[in-house]
């Protein structure tokens, strides 16, 4: 049987300034995808997630900006929202791509809802801005009505804060291993999927928060025993000591190693730490091979050349 692949793609591969039009999208989907197809040509079973902080980010300002006029949308939904377009983009993309290389695969996107914690401690200490920026006498009505937590950025005014729990199940993950094993090929946990809840009735409910997208890949990509996660983002590699003059890139590491870097602090949160942690995460339940490396680069990566590789331990 063909390996199976999960390939978290960064929403900056879609949207790299942040404020591009559908058009500008859409042409930065198709030359994505064509970076992609590495991956189709080699026969994997395919699961691809994105990045949606660009996208969410212009879909909550629309939200901000017609407070009043038409009915609110919550954070929840938006991300349904952008998985959905995002999703299409992709989909579109390939299945084009696929009919001009004469290639018959299904392609096919499933809005992916994450099981959270709602008494995880992230969602009592929120810490990822998303939306625009208030003065102080616009912030205070909205904090008031919607019990916003916000905080101050000098220079640059106020913004919302909302919380980033741990993913800890994919609600659609045995769709989406049926799916693979048929041959499709799956676009899934956009913007790291839709975190949810369970109600003391064992219902499902929507929470207002972010999940980190690459967590929520590694979740994915080992409950439907994919071999190997690659997670894109913009740096060709991993390194420590990261900016600074005594930088050292690494080209492949241990789980062990991956594990004590992470503790020295090698890491930031905001950025290398959560692919790290990911890596970490899906390596302990099984994975054969995680790689970090960048989009432009993943047919370097393959062969070795660039990127960096996490193995289990031997």
């Amino acid at each position: 049987m063909n390996k199976t692949a999960v390939i978290a793609l960064g929403g900056n591969a879609i949207s790299p300034e942040g404020k591009s039009n559908i058009h500008e999208e859409f042409a930065n989907t198709r030359k994505s995808m064509d970076l992609i197809f590495t991956f189709i040509r080699k026969g994997y079973n395919l699961v691809i997630t994105h990045g949606n902080g660009p996208q969410v980010g212009n879909a909550l300002q629309r939200v901000e900006l017609s407070r009043g006029i038409v009915p609110e949308v919550p954070l929840g939904v938006l991300v349904a929202d952008t998985q959905g377009s995002i999703g299409y983009m992709i989909e579109q993309s390939l299945q084009n791509k696929l009919h001009d290389v004469h290639l018959n695969r299904d392609v096919a996107t499933l809005i992916t809802q994450v099981l959270i914690d709602k008494e995880d401690p992230a969602c009592q200490n929120p810490t990822k801005f998303i939306g625009q920026f208030f003065k102080e006498e616009e912030i205070q009505p909205l904090i008031k009505k919607n019990d916003w937590k916000v905080r101050y950025i000098e220079g640059k005014g106020w913004r919302r804060v909302v919380p980033s729990p741990q993913p800890l199940k994919i609600i659609n993950a045995q769709l989406i291993h049926h799916l693979i094993e048929k041959g499709a090929i799956v676009i899934a946990a956009g913007g790291g999927g839709i975190p949810v809840y369970y109600d003391e009735k064992g219902h499902l409910e929507g929470f207002d928060a972010v999940i980190d997208k690459d967590l929520a890949s590694s979740v994915l990509a080992y409950e439907i025993g994919a071999e190997e996660l690659f997670i894109l983002t913009n740096v060709d590699h991993v390194a420590l000591k990261f900016g600074t003059p005594e930088e050292t890139p690494l080209s492949e590491i241990t789980l062990s190693e991956a594990k004590k870097y992470d503790q020295e602090g090698h890491f930031p949160p905001g950025s290398m730490g959560p692919k790290i942690r990911g890596a970490i995460q899906f390596l302990e339940h099984g994975g054969e091979r995680v790689i970090i490396t960048s989009l432009d680069r993943i047919d370097d990566a393959l062969i070795g050349k660039t990127g960096t590789r996490i193995v289990p331990d031997k």
